[in-house]
């Protein structure tokens, strides 16, 4: 399982930002998929998710209305689009693939009904004035 990050950055609050995901190592019509992010000295936040059978998403309540899942099954890309970014936005951020039913990984994060434990190295997004 390989899943490679990438558009974060360094934004000004109320700024946009569109964070993408290549997917690679596993079949995308069979996983939800989606993001988590980790602030410093803060636990990982699972912020949203998309299933692989319907195309239906879920949000972290602080993220509703502001962030935006999307997929291309196509092309194995997952993205993420941030608008309305504040300085509580700030974290490294992950693309993050649903675990298998009944699969034992070392960490689960959550959001809506999707269980993400398989991960690659995150995105900083970074907000500041």
């Amino acid at each position: 399982v390989q899943l490679q990050a990438s558009g974060g950055g360094l934004v000004q609050p109320g700024g946009s930002l569109r964070l993408s995901c290549e997917a690679s190592g596993f079949t995308p019509d069979y996983y939800a998929i989606g993001w988590f992010r980790q602030a410093p000295g803060k636990q990982r936040e699972g912020v949203a998710c998309i299933r692989a059978s319907d195309d239906s998403v879920y949000y972290a309540d602080s993220v509703k209305g502001r962030f935006t899942i999307s997929r291309d099954k196509a092309r194995n890309m997952v993205y993420l689009q941030i608008d309305s970014l504040t300085f509580e936005d700030t974290a490294v951020y992950y693309c993050a693939r649903d675990r298998k039913s009944g699969e034992r990984v070392r960490t689960v994060v959550t959001v809506g009904i999707c269980q993400f434990g398989h991960w690659g190295q995150g995105t900083q997004v970074t907000v500041s004035s």
